[in-house]
């Protein structure tokens, strides 16, 4: 099988970016995560398996529509009291017939299989733009690295094809998998988000460990590397000065080392509902003037 065959799960391919590397970029979000971070954007990113998800703003309704009632096999949809249309998570089997039933977009789909040359396919189609302005592919999740054969064949096809290639990642999983991937990349995007293993491990579900192994041999065997190291930061975890500070102080002082804050939002939450989950941080807000400071730290 070439590179060009391999194929992954794939949730979204996002087109003009310009936070997640150099230039103008194309991101491809890989399904799968190790991490459960209680902030997380992107919590259709977290399993490895395509997901069921219902948006109930953009539902017809039943009285006007309700072809996903006829199509679903579980009874895994219904009416409530109100005519509205209820979707239980505990009889779906996600056959997705809903989906292919819906006609409005209601009823949706994380995640789709896709080969390297699919997906590169469609990062080609901005090829204009990375010849001007310097940019190309990003591969994010989720991580990235979690399906690991298809990110490198990814990333080393997509250097065939003469494309800037940036990965981002979380960095827990073994060593390995990145030191695979780093021959194929003109940058390399590392989140640390906390030198705390226990703080780490209670808002992220593991600690910290493996990470900063990770990244303290990746820094060692790719010394010439480019590499951004990012910090999310988050209130009531890591948004003190003590915390950026020490993470400050451990990224090492290199021309192709540099480091940066990403100020939490909760631009993600509403996905949270579309799969039937609560999310946690509901109400949390970060201070302006507070992360001003932190930045100045961070420089």
């Amino acid at each position: 099988m070439t590179d060009a065959q391999v194929s992954g799960i794939v949730f979204n391919v996002q087109k003009f970016s310009v936070h997640d590397g150099k230039g103008i970029r194309t991101l491809v979000f890989l399904k799968g995560c190790p991490l459960r971070c209680r902030w997380c954007s992107n919590p259709e990113s977290q399993s490895l398996k395509p997901e069921h998800a219902f948006n109930p703003t953009r539902c017809l309704t039943a009285g006007v529509c309700g072809r996903c009632l006829a199509a679903c096999p579980t009874g895994a949809l219904s009416l409530t009291a109100d005519g509205l249309i209820r979707h239980d998570r505990n009889k779906c089997e996600e056959c997705f017939a809903c989906v292919r039933a819906c006609p409005s977009g209601a009823q949706s789909v994380y995640g789709e299989s896709m080969s390297v040359g699919q997906a590169l396919d469609k990062v080609e189609e901005d090829g204009v733009f990375y010849h001007r302005f310097g940019g190309g592919m990003t591969l994010s999740g989720g991580e990235a690295l979690m399906q690991h054969e298809f990110a490198v064949a990814l990333l080393r096809e997509a250097r065939r094809r003469r494309i800037d290639t940036t990965i981002e990642t979380c960095g827990c999983y073994p060593y390995e998998r990145l030191r695979d991937a780093c021959p194929h990349l003109n940058r390399l995007i590392f989140d640390i988000k906390c030198l705390d293993p226990r703080k780490h491990k209670a808002q992220t579900g593991v600690d910290n460990a493996l990470i900063l192994e990770n990244f303290r041999r990746v820094c060692e065997d790719f010394p010439d590397l480019p590499i951004r190291v990012r910090t999310p930061v988050i209130p009531g975890f890591n948004d003190s000065e003590d915390d950026i500070r020490a993470i400050r102080r451990m990224v090492p002082r290199r021309p192709n080392i540099d480091y940066e804050l990403l100020a939490y939002h909760r631009m993600g939450q509403p996905k949270y509902g579309y799969l039937g989950r609560r999310y946690e941080l509901e109400g949390a807000t970060l201070d302006e003037a507070l992360m001003k400071n932190l930045n100045e730290i961070a420089r």
